[in-house]
């Protein structure tokens, strides 16, 4: 593998704004990253509007009471969600919000270390008090009819209370308060997944730097086809995130499909190449990638074709079974989804839209938001089957639209080719809308002056790393 300059990133300025599915809009302003404490000024002034949006939650759930624990060296999830996003070193810290009825909202934080940032969002009692006694005393004082906490989640992030804090809860509450113990998981996937306007712009940014970093994997400085392997690449995106001070939420995966071999499965499709694989012209490449930011997650998957000797473009076999992966994007996106339609709803309409026009399909949609696979709707083969609650698509939230289609390629002898892709998208009356401009042709490697751009490149400029250095 060459080695790259770690401050180039040329193809960092895409020209990409929201999109329906087909076309993006330019925008030629640079994408920055902000520093740390911009990044916590903004998503502080996020968090004063998310606390203005609560009390109608918890009543809309039933919630007299939300007590969330975070432990020292063991945060809860939730806690930079709910907290200003800083780190929290008490033994014990706990956040409760109680529904005051005429009163409003009442926050209250029990803290080791009482800061005045906290203070900007909550009540901190006089020092001295112990927190046994100030839960006490809003038990007293409000009676909530039930208190919800993190148990009976099937997630992590519902499910996150530990046993110690558990049974602190209801020494300090009273042995009677545990019979009003309710899970919190309804009023935590509505609260996680309601996304605010002030948030768009910021993730937009993030999944443009996620498509523009694996572009960089996949140009000449690189990828060397016979002598670059996955590893090689899976440690370049590593080393960039690290290079542009930010983090992910998984561990990059490759896949590598090549004519003539059999992949191994995994799942019911491809699975990820093993790191000694060498990448050689004639294969098709497909990466899974996400960036962690502001407190928000991408996940993103696009493919690249390693051009042969002589070739200029990708076969049209190749590009056929492209065009299907398309085909299904716009049947779940824009003809089934809408708000208010059960994820089950939109599953069985796209697939049967497949059936219908023989397009051999996967789907396996997810939230997207503070998780990478967040709370909320997804549109997936489990959807149909599921006998909990029907879940319903909510306005504004974020999905990543994660699927993929089968399709035999003449080229490669009737082989099957997988081509599987993901994008960041957000709900709109009309159906989702990407974020960034969807992949309408493969990335192509190999060619010098070309690497991983398509053959619609995109703009390049200067934009600045987490750290305040130039990425250019």
């Amino acid at each position: 593998m060459k080695s790259a300059k770690w401050a180039a990133l040329p193809l960092l300025l895409l020209a990409a704004c929201a999109t329906t599915g087909r076309q993006g809009t330019a925008d030629d302003s640079p994408p920055r990253l902000m520093s740390w404490s911009e990044q916590i000024a903004e998503r502080e002034a996020w968090l004063e509007k998310r606390h203005g949006m609560l009390l109608d939650m918890m009543r809309r759930h039933g919630v007299g009471m939300w007590v969330v624990v975070n432990e020292e060296f063991h945060d809860d999830p939730l806690t930079q969600f709910i907290a200003p996003p800083r780190p929290y070193a008490g033994n014990r810290d706990i956040f409760v919000f109680v529904d005051a009825g005429p009163e409003g909202l009442k926050r209250v934080a029990l803290s080791g270390y009482s800061e005045a940032t906290l203070a900007r969002f909550f009540e901190l009692p006089e020092e001295g008090r112990k927190p046994q006694e100030i839960l006490a005393d809003l038990n007293t004082r409000y009676q909530p009819r039930t208190i919800a906490l993190g148990i009976g989640g099937k997630r992590g992030v519902t499910r996150s209370l530990t046993k110690d804090s558990y049974a602190f809860l209801v020494e300090s509450l009273g042995a009677e308060a545990e019979a009003r113990f309710v899970s919190a998981a309804p009023l935590i996937e509505e609260y996680l997944d309601t996304r605010i306007p002030e948030e768009w712009l910021h993730y937009q940014r993030l999944v443009m730097l996620t498509e523009a970093v694996v572009k960089e994997a996949f140009s000449p400085e690189v990828v060397v086809p016979g002598k670059t392997t996955v590893g090689d690449v899976r440690r370049f995106l590593y080393d960039r995130l690290w290079a542009l001070g930010v983090d992910t939420w998984f561990q990059p995966d490759l896949r590598v499909q090549r004519k003539g071999a059999d992949g191994a499965n995994s799942r019911g499709f491809l699975a990820p190449a093993k790191e000694d694989v060498v990448i050689l012209r004639g294969d098709l490449l497909h990466v899974d990638f996400g960036i962690t930011y502001m407190g928000l997650n991408s996940d993103w998957q696009k493919m690249a074709y390693v051009l042969n000797e002589g070739e200029t473009d990708a076969p049209e076999g190749l590009k056929r079974a492209l065009a299907n992966t398309i085909e299904l994007q716009d049947a779940l996106m824009l003809r089934a989804s809408r708000p208010g339609r059960t994820s089950a709803q939109v599953y069985t309409q796209t697939m049967a839209e497949m059936k219908e026009k023989g397009i051999e399909a996967m789907v396996y949609s997810h939230p997207l938001g503070n998780q990478g696979h967040a709370l909320g709707a997804s549109i997936d083969f489990r959807s149909a089957s599921r006998q909990e609650e029907a879940k319903t698509l909510r306005l504004g939230s974020y999905i990543a639209i994660e699927l993929n289609t089968a399709t035999p390629v003449p080229e490669w002898d009737g082989q099957k080719v997988f081509v599987m892709q993901e994008d960041p998208a957000y709900l709109t009356e009309e159906g989702w809308k990407f974020f960034v401009s969807r992949q309408e042709s493969f990335y192509l490697v190999g060619r010098e002056g070309q690497g991983g751009q398509r053959s619609q490149g995109a703009k390049g400029g200067k934009g600045v790393t987490t750290r305040g250095m130039p990425m250019l």
